[in-house]
């Protein structure tokens, strides 16, 4: 995942016309080291899909407007606009990633 450290950065990169995958997350949060101990195998899967990660404590303004209250959450845009949204809570196992990648990528 290629890291998103500015709200710039952040605005520009949602702009594009393939779709994209955003995953919000803080240093400090255990369920954030929880996914990253599964998602290598699912990002070999999406390897056709550019995946970004966006520390929202870095950059609140995003995690903000994209009502991102808990993390870890992954966020699909495209062409500016937030497609789907993997909410914290079931964003707990490969299995619950792989299906919310299925019906939204």
């Amino acid at each position: 995942m290629k890291p998103i450290t500015a709200y710039d950065d952040y605005s520009q990169k949602i702009q594009g016309d393939d779709k994209i995958i955003i995953k919000f997350f803080a240093d400090w949060c255990p369920d954030c080291t929880r996914m990253n101990m599964f998602i290598d195998p699912i990002l070999e899967e999406y390897n056709h899909v550019e995946w970004y990660e966006l520390n929202r404590d870095d950059v609140p303004e995003a995690a903000d407007e994209n009502d991102v209250m808990g993390i870890p959450s992954l966020l699909v845009f495209q062409n500016g606009k937030k497609l789907a949204h993997l909410h914290s809570a079931d964003a707990k196992s490969p299995e619950s990633v792989q299906e919310f990648l299925k019906s939204n990528i």
